[in-house]
């Protein structure tokens, strides 16, 4: 295939992709208030149908031999979801505020993964060990999604910090406003749930088969102009595949929804991980092995810590914090570049 079909063919599966996402998202979101899923939980879900088009392209990238447009992919989101969501909404809105409980249970649990996906990546753990640690992090957070936060946190956790962090972030929208399809999801009450469930195969079905697209026409277009595998994942695939969330960053920081915009950056970087890096190197290998790939999982690492504590003033995030971040993700593709 020559250029006139491949870059059509990237731009086809990409549209595939993003709107397929978006409708899983939207129906995900619809089955979970149908099923009567606890808001946080239906959050979660319609989260994890966000990042399909980076975990999808990811993990076909990964099946394709490319691991280094795979794990670049991921990285690459993860770095500019904190930029593009937090950063350029503390940019526009002049500030992103949250409860400091919220931030510390969401700081928590996304920087003690992002620690075990770097250290599986740098091959300092095992596969097994770090979907172990993965799952003592994580499986209590989602025990209180599912069981329903207000009443598990009452009944397990009582007055604790972590409950009232968890109260806390019920209170103020949860990280599923996520994708904003409690906003902006359409509510057809006659559509029967099977003919929903069907749809939701359907988009799964689309995500995957443009991810296909998308990755195969990028590689085939960067081996003819002499692109190297990790740009495609770090400055052309992860930027690209994470839009949808930006958008909904941006929104959710205007309409200052600090909590939601921060649960949602979070949350979504959580399952990237999990999805496109920890489970699969039970199968395979991930580990990276150039310098520049090493450096850019300490960046990331940098990059999110530093979130969490521009964050944690009283007034929360200011232009001056916001505007950090976006620097901070510069030099991060800066870096790729050199």
């Amino acid at each position: 295939m020559g250029p006139l079909v491949e870059l059509p063919l990237f731009l086809a599966s990409l549209a595939v992709t993003l709107y397929a996402a978006r409708s899983f998202a939207r129906r995900l979101d619809r089955l979970g208030v149908r099923f009567g899923l606890p808001e946080t939980l239906i959050g979660l879900l319609t989260a994890l149908a966000a990042d399909g088009p980076e975990i999808s392209s990811a993990l076909v990238a990964l099946i394709k031999g490319a691991h280094s447009v795979s794990v670049g992919v991921v990285v690459g989101s993860n770095a500019f979801n904190l930029a593009a969501m937090i950063g350029l909404s503390g940019l526009l809105a002049g500030s992103v505020v949250l409860s400091r409980r919220v931030l510390a249970l969401e700081g928590a649990i996304g920087g003690a993964i992002t620690l075990v996906a770097t250290a599986l990546l740098l091959g300092w753990l095992s596969a097994p060990l770090a979907v172990i640690l993965t799952a003592c992090v994580f499986a209590p957070y989602l025990f209180l999604l599912v069981s329903g936060v207000h009443h598990a946190a009452d009944r397990w956790l009582g007055a604790n910090p972590a409950g009232r962090a968890m109260r806390a972030l019920t209170r103020h929208s949860p990280p599923g406003a996520a994708v904003g399809t409690r906003d902006l999801a359409p509510r057809d009450p006659d559509d029967p749930t099977h003919h929903l469930l069907a749809l939701v195969v359907l988009d799964v079905a689309l995500i995957i088969a443009g991810s296909t697209g998308m990755v195969q026409a990028a590689l085939d277009l960067g081996s003819r102009w002499h692109i190297s595998q990790a740009v495609l994942g770090v400055l052309i695939l992860a930027p690209l595949t994470s839009v949808p969330n930006a958008i909904t960053g941006v929104r959710l920081g205007l309409a200052g929804r600090g909590a939601a915009l921060v649960g949602e950056t979070f949350d979504s970087n959580t399952i990237n991980l999990v999805g496109g890096v920890i489970v699969p190197a039970l199968f395979t290998s991930v580990v990276v092995r150039t310098t520049v790939a090493k450096l850019q999982l300490g960046w990331l690492l940098a990059m999110t810590f530093a979130c969490v504590v521009l964050l944690v003033p009283r007034g929360g995030m200011r232009r001056g914090g916001a505007a950090a971040l976006v620097i901070m993700y510069a030099g991060f593709a800066a870096l790729q570049l050199a």
